[in-house]
Formats: structure tokens, sequence, C-alpha cells
């Protein structure tokens, strides 16, 4: 019989995500006349902008005749994406980088699992707590030694370089599920780690097109000397409703280095080239030709109507929630609004509360970290009018208390 990884015996029997979907589905089951409206997973609502439809409409066009037909292509991405990529999210934002540096990729959630594949199983992760749970799944699977860095509401749920020796460290910035943002001293602080400790630091900007605010990083590699020590996840899931097309990137730079364990010094951009190469057979065309009109004139206008529809329903929630008395976090620079409690509940008592009294659901803050126990998220990818009712509900149960 065949011997299993046993190290996924160490995980959950769910993936929290399909936890509360199961939780859902058997609530609607015993009530089928319930209007439950999600506020929980971050699936987006509005669609594909036009400009992209039409790119992706144009591409399917092309695929159904012999001369523009293109079958496999290049693992790494076609050059107008990247070059798209490389010109409008860093030389517009002062970073250089080389085209061969961004590897186009299927999700964020793929990326930050997998680069897992070109790193030693000896490497000591560190993990901010509370954050996205597949940081933490994935290494596990793989049988890393984890860290868990708490976080809490007095330092803003941002974590800081600790005392201790890490290998890897997982930075979320801004964060899901707390929405908080690290700053320019904050992310150098970082860097800083990261070169003393000879650490590499895994960069997840998913969320970056939130930030409205100049001052703020969205890239780790704004900060003097990251190239030599991070790689950054960036995805269109969120930016422009690509949640179910799937496509997003992964930078890895030339000169970021890991070594062997007789200490030759290797490129991780050459090893996640090669693991790339073999195990992925590349976005198809006409999912990058849709991503590539992201980058137009008419995308980045269509795009930021979309983006401006969720700040405005972020901005909705949270003021909803303060007025309440509720103590937020988030909201602004990010699709989450991250609230605590209230009268001592855990995560999922608050959960099945809101279900069954409100027949709203959300995410329950400890399923991404024990330092998330007592809080909640709740996600502004709703449309407006199922926001504002989810709203109406809050202030109807909770302002006659």
């Amino acid at each position: 019989m065949v011997l299993i990884n046993e190290n996924f015996l160490q995980l959950k029997d769910s993936y929290l995500f399909s936890t509360i979907a199961q939780k859902r589905a058997a609530y609607q089951a015993a009530h089928p006349e319930a209007n439950v409206i999600s506020l929980g997973i971050g699936d987006v609502t509005q669609p594909l902008c036009p400009a992209v439809v039409q790119a992706m409409t144009d591409a399917v066009a092309e695929m159904s005749r012999a001369e523009t037909f293109r079958g496999y292509g290049p693992e790494q991405g076609y050059d107008f994406l990247r070059q798209a990529i490389l010109e409008h999210d860093y030389r517009a934002r002062g970073v250089e980088l080389d085209e061969d540096e961004i590897f186009i990729s299927d999700g964020s959630k793929s990326d930050t699992g997998n680069i897992g594949d070109i790193l030693g199983a000896a490497n000591i992760v560190a993990i901010p707590d509370p954050v996205y749970p597949v940081y933490v799944d994935t290494n596990v699977m793989a049988g890393r030694e984890i860290k868990i860095l708490p976080t809490s509401a007095a330092g803003g749920f941002c974590a800081a370089p600790p005392d201790f020796h890490a290998d890897m460290v997982y930075l979320c910035s801004p964060n899901n599920p707390t929405g908080t943002v690290l700053d320019r001293e904050q992310l150098a602080a970082w860097v800083n780690y990261a070169k003393r400790e000879g650490a590499l630091l895994l960069f997840d900007a998913a969320y970056k097109a939130f930030i409205t605010d100049p001052a703020l990083p969205q890239s780790i590699y704004e900060i003097p000397g990251a190239k030599e020590c991070a790689i950054e996840f960036c995805s269109f899931s969120k930016t422009a409703g690509f949640t179910g097309t799937r496509c997003a990137f992964a930078v890895v730079p030339k000169a970021l280095m890991g070594q062997t364990a007789a200490g030759e010094k290797v490129s991780l951009n050459t090893l996640w080239n090669r693991r790339h190469s073999t195990k992925f057979n590349g976005t198809p065309y006409i999912v990058q030709r849709g991503a590539a009109a992201i980058y137009t004139a008419e995308g980045q206008k269509q795009i930021r109507q979309t983006l401006a529809y969720y700040r405005e329903n972020a901005l909705l929630i949270k003021n909803a929630l303060t007025e309440l008395g509720f103590t937020c976090f988030g909201g602004e620079h990010s699709p989450y609004v991250w609230l605590q409690t209230p009268n001592g509940l855990t995560s999922w008592e608050f959960f099945d509360l809101l279900l069954e009294k409100l027949n709203v659901v959300g995410t329950p803050g400890s399923g991404f970290g024990a330092s998330g126990e007592g809080y909640f998220r709740l996600t502004a990818f709703g449309s407006h009018e199922q926001t504002t009712e989810a709203m109406e509900r809050f202030k109807k149960y909770f302002g006659k208390k």
C-alpha cells in the first residue's frame, strides 16, 4: 500500500472557507425561505469590465482561425502582459525590474502555496497571526517548523520583526483579514531583518489596488534592498474581477539567492522558472489578453470605477458598525472590515448568531489564527444592495441592545 504524506494529517479536516460554505448550505437547506446575504468569502460580485471582455472576445476569435490560433504559450507568460505589468505596476512607481523576473500564473493562492516547492523543508517559517490560512496550511503540508507572530489591536494587527531567527517570513499588505497596511518604515524594518538573518520575505500584495494613499507602498520593491530578499505575489482577482477567470503573477528577482546545504548559492529565479516550466503549462492566452486590457486607458478607467464601488461598500460597513459601537479595523485601503465580536462571543458563536438571527454570513476571525479569536471579517465584495440590506439588519438587531 502506498505511503502518504503524513504532514497532511496535521491539518484541520476542512479548509476554512469550505467549512463556512457547508454551514451556510446546511442552514439554507433547513430554511429555504431565508434570504441569506454573504459578506464572507472574498469573491467579487462585479463582472469583468468591458475592456477585458472585448479583449477576451477578440482573443477567442483569434483562436478560431488557423492563421491566428495559438497552442502552448510560454509558461512564464506572454510578453505583452509581462511588459504591461512591468510598466504600470513597477516602473510607474519607480521600481526597475526585468521582464523575466515576472511570472504569470493562475492565482496568488496557487503561487503562495507552490513557492514552497523550491524551498527546503528544514527552513523555519515565521507567519503573522491572524492572516490568510493558506500560508500555514501549505507549510504544514511540507513539514516545516512554523513560528507564529501574534498580533493584536494594540499594534494595529501589524507584525514586527521578531527577536528570533526565521528563514522564511510571510507578509500580507493590505492584510487579509484585518485590512491593515504596512507603511514604509514597517516594511523597511522587515527588509533589514531579512538581510540580517538571511531570510526570504514572501510578500502578498493581492489587495494593493485598494491602497489610495500615495505614501503607502504597494510593492515591497519600493523599499531599498528588497530585491535581494523578497518575492512578491500579485493578483487580478480583486483588482479586476478575475476570481473565476484566474490570473495573477509573482515577481522573483534575479538578485535573490538561496543556498544548498553545502553553502552553494543558487538563483531562486532560476529554480522558480524550472518549477514553473515543469509543473505549469501557462495561463491561457485568452485570459492573458483580458488581463493586459486592464492596463489600457479604458481598462484603467473601468477598474477604478469597480474599485470605487467596493471601497464605498467597505466604508458603508465600517461606518454602520462604528455607529453601533463595534470596534473596527480595515475598511480603508482594503476591501475587508475586521470587527471585534460583542459581549465576549467567540468568533464562531458570532458566526452562528449572524447566520441564524440576521441571515448574514461572514468569516470567523479564529479561522485566520489564534489571534483572530474574538474577531470577525466582513467583505465589501457584495453588491451595494446586499451590503446596505446587511447593515440594516445589523442596525435592527444590534441597535436595540
